[in-house]
This record gives C-alpha cells, structure tokens and sequence, in this order.
C-alpha cells in the first residue's frame, strides 16, 4: 500500500506547479555561469585535438605517405594542434571569469540572504 502512495505522490508532483525558490534560482545562475564556459572548453579541446592528431599522422606518414612534403606539413599541423590545446585552458578560465564577474552580485546577495535565514 505505502509503495502505491509513493507512485500516486510522484504522479501528483509531475503535475502541479512548482514553486520556484531563492535556492532554485541560485542553482540556475551557477549553471549560467558555468554552461558556456565548459561547452567552449569541451568543443574547442575537442577540435585542437583532432588538429594535434592530424598533424601527427601526416608527420608520421599514416595519412599522406603519397604526398612529398608530408612530414614538414604535419609538423606545422600539430604545433598549431599543440599551440591550440595549450591555450584551451587559459581561455576557458577567461570565459568563466568574464561570467562570474556578470553574474556575482546577484549569487552573493541570494547566498547572503539564504545564509542569513
């Protein structure tokens, strides 16, 4: 009987509205502080390394080894790959930086006030 009136109340919650609180809202500025940041990190990281791998290869003749200039072109691919792997990072932090310095007067005054209850 109890487990029955577990389901019935998560029914009930799925379908009245939800009151939205200083805590719900403090959650959602964290996330928009932190979402772009993290989305540039992951996609950027992502492409610097496919860059860094094709430079490899093409240096080590695994794709190429027809062309007659493979190697110097794959060495210059994967410095501008390592270059660009390496900046990741710095940027990311720039990013989030930028963010929290948008969105901080707003998060300190919810954290002060939910604190202070």
């Amino acid at each position: 009987m109890t487990n029955e009136l577990k389901i019935i109340e998560r029914i009930k919650a799925n379908y009245t509205q939800k009151e939205t609180t200083q805590f719900d809202e403090l959650k959602e500025l964290d996330k928009k502080v932190k979402r772009p940041a993290r989305i540039f990190a992951y996609v950027f990281g992502t492409v610097s390394s496919l860059i860094l791998g094709t430079g490899m290869c093409l240096a080590m003749k695994v794709i190429g080894a027809s062309l007659s200039g493979a190697m110097p072109l794959g060495i210059c691919i994967g410095l501008i790959g390592i270059l660009l792997v390496s900046l990741n990072y710095p940027l990311y932090k720039s990013i989030l930086g930028a963010r929290k310095n948008k969105y901080s007067k707003r998060i300190i005054e919810l954290s002060n006030s939910l604190l202070n209850k």
